[in-house]
């Protein structure tokens, strides 16, 4: 049953997000000038441009980086004191040292992956936005 009312979510979810995004190109060309200054930006010719001194997207998104990477931060570290935790209370027993163990890992290896992904998009944007 549980599958089921996912599945149904799921379906409801994508033909709304499928409407969405078809229906995104159809906005009059008219309306164009409208939406821009509704959104406070600038009417360009090629586009609402973003005006000076407000952020756009380069600054926007490696602020939601940063969040993004302190928030698996937190986690991680959480999760290496849980294993500690885990380790100190297991009274010897092999299968919960394994246990703590594989979690300080886990945790330590999703550290990584945090880091060398956000090297990978700060570079990626260096060599995009110039």
């Amino acid at each position: 049953m549980k599958k089921l009312t996912i599945l149904v979510r799921l379906t409801i979810i994508t033909v709304f997000g499928a409407t969405f995004l078809m229906t995104a190109p159809l906005v009059h060309a008219d309306a164009k000038g409208a939406l821009c200054e509704g959104a406070g930006l600038v009417n360009g010719t090629s586009g609402c441009d973003t005006p000076i001194g407000s952020p756009d997207v380069n600054s926007t998104l490696t602020s939601a980086i940063n969040l993004f990477g302190a928030i698996i931060g937190i986690i991680a570290v959480v999760m290496i004191m849980i294993s500690g935790i885990k380790y100190t209370t297991s009274q010897g027993d092999p299968a919960q040292i394994s246990s703590a163990k594989n979690t300080a890992l886990y945790a330590a290896i999703g550290l990584v992956i945090v880091a060398l992904s956000q090297v990978i998009v700060r570079f990626v944007l260096s060599k995009f936005t110039k």
